[in-house]
């Protein structure tokens, strides 16, 4: 029964920590997410593009006109001649009709575009960070091997100085496994240093001071994914922010051709004026006010081509923004191709080192040592053995982290948040 409860409690234990450490990425993601200056800007602009639908979608301000008509310069007097009248007028410039709603469909285009733009620099933040936090975590693994490796690099040194005070080991050998030290002691210093650029970098995306630490545990568990390079294609064709805010692209170049076209037609202004006469005063005859309705109407010349050469752009974007489309699906066909490469490869290689390496290695080391202490094989043997299986074990974890890093950047390529 007490083994059954020890069963119990290690799993929980287990699912607990793979939850935990999912919840510091996430926490770490969301943060850097809700405090990124780029999509706070990419919000911004949003909302610009929005605001301009109404700028681009309705009419124009009508014209008000106040004037004097026929006024006598000899006396600039307003009852000397019955032509002279005080003028109001009110005209408002009026588009053919349907072009305010193509000009607003092709304007609301790029708020959709933006959002589309906002979503691929979240997901990118989205890889950044997890990349980076699960190259940290190697790091820090890295360094914990090592300074288990030294902690075991001291033990030996402590065999070979009695040894050696005893006339059992040469002084080369007491030297060797002060180099050793030396070496590792470097190699500690030096992925103190990477892990400190790292902590700064992921820092810089949560604004906060390059110093504040920034906590890890140990790699999740790998849930290795079989997929192919066609569905990485069709994800990213249904999820890929980019290539949808490429296709809007090409909408918003085909409406820009549909709203050009509409200045083959012409455009419209209706006018009315009211002049107020006063009577004249050498007959005292009362003159009648005055009520004018205008009409005008833009001819439609297409001097030089002009409207031709608007229509002609337009059609020539969306033949480059189906290109930009389909360059854009090729180049990521490829990367989808030598990703789904190295995901097989990582996988096999983590499996040969769980699997043959790590045992052999650590059994090597073993028996390496035991073998050193009671004189069967020489100190230089001891240490290959260590450093063997420090380099499998820091290469195993490199593999790990590796395959998830790949993950990652995969997920971004197709949009998807899981694969």
């Amino acid at each position: 029964m007490q083994i059954k409860y020890l069963i119990i409690f290690i799993v929980l234990s287990f699912s607990l920590n793979i939850s935990a450490q999912q919840n510091q990425l996430d926490s770490l993601v969301n943060q850097a997410v809700r405090l990124s200056p780029k999509l706070k800007m990419l919000q911004a602009k949003q909302s610009a593009a929005e605001s301009k639908v109404n700028v681009n979608s309705n009419l124009p301000d009508p014209v008000l006109t106040l004037g004097l008509a026929n006024l006598p310069t000899n006396s600039f007097s307003f009852t000397q001649e019955p032509m002279t009248g005080k003028i109001v007028g009110l005209s408002q410039a009026v588009p053919f009709p349907g072009k305010l709603g193509a000009n607003a469909a092709a304007a609301g285009k790029d708020a959709e575009i933006v959002s589309e733009e906002y979503k691929d620099a979240e997901n990118e933040i989205l890889k950044n960070v997890s990349q980076n936090y699960y190259e940290l975590i190697y790091v820090r693994k890295a360094i914990a091997i090592a300074k288990e490796s030294k902690t075991l690099l001291e033990k030996i040194a402590e065999v070979v100085n009695a040894n050696y005070a005893v006339s059992k080991s040469s002084q080369q050998n007491v030297l060797k496994v002060q180099l050793e030290l030396t070496t590792i002691n470097d190699k500690i210093v030096e992925l103190k240093d990477k892990e400190n650029s790292i902590v700064s970098l992921l820092n810089s995306y949560l604004l906060k001071d390059q110093n504040s630490p920034i906590l890890t545990d140990t790699l999740p568990q790998i849930n290795y994914i079989s997929i192919t390079q066609s569905q990485l294609d069709s994800i990213a064709v249904n999820h890929r922010p980019f290539l949808a805010g490429t296709e809007l692209e090409r909408q918003k170049a085909k409406l820009q051709e549909s709203l050009a076209k509409y200045d083959y037609y012409p455009n419209f202004n209706f006018s009315i004026q009211y002049s107020q006469r006063d009577k004249i005063a050498k007959t005292n005859t009362p003159l009648d006010d005055f009520l004018t309705f205008m009409v005008g109407v833009t001819l439609p010349l297409n001097y030089g081509g002009k409207v031709t050469s608007k229509v002609d752009e337009a059609a020539a974007m969306q033949t480059m923004y189906d290109e930009q489309y389909n360059s854009s699906l090729q180049m990521l066909n490829g990367t989808f191709g030598s990703g789904i490469a190295k995901l097989n490869s990582l996988k096999d290689r983590i499996n040969i080192i769980k699997e043959a390496q790590l045992p052999q290695a650590q059994h090597n080391y073993t028996s390496a040592l035991s073998s050193y202490q009671v004189g069967e094989i020489d100190f230089i043997n001891v240490i290959d053995a260590q450093n063997k299986l420090f380099q499998i074990e820091t290469n195993l974890y490199r593999l790990r982290t590796d395959y998830l890093k790949e993950i990652e950047e995969l997920k971004f390529l197709t949009g998807s948040k899981e694969l």
